[in-house]
């Protein structure tokens, strides 16, 4: 399956892409390159396990990206809080990686039976 056609891809591609739009011109380059890299690494970890040839490995690198969902989420909770995200672009952003989260479980116990 070409990992493109996915939606838990796309989508969280197209979250990745609204965060590095989000922080593009922001100053504090510790907060922005950390919370940049975990958006960026959901969907490349995606396509890196769709590419395997095991399920195994597939699942493991979607275990990744569900993994790197929940560190994104926290550091979108941390930036809400100390007022670098404003209330309902984290509030989207929060509920995107708790769907992108359910998907890629969904995905993984397909893969796994």
């Amino acid at each position: 399956m070409d990992f493109e056609k996915l939606i838990v891809w796309q989508r969280s591609k197209c979250l990745a892409v609204g965060i590095f739009r989000e922080f593009a011109q922001r100053g504090d380059f510790g907060f922005k390159d950390q919370i940049t890299r975990s958006a960026l690494s959901v969907p490349c970890n995606i396509a890196e396990g769709m590419e395997r040839r095991s399920s195994r490995e597939k699942v493991q690198f979607l275990w990744i990206a569900k993994a790197s969902c929940a560190e994104l989420r926290t550091q979108v909770l941390i930036g809400r809080d100390i007022a670098y995200i404003a209330d309902p672009l984290a509030e989207n952003w929060i509920m995107e990686t708790r769907e992108l989260s359910r998907m890629l479980g969904g995905l993984i116990n397909k893969i796994s039976d």
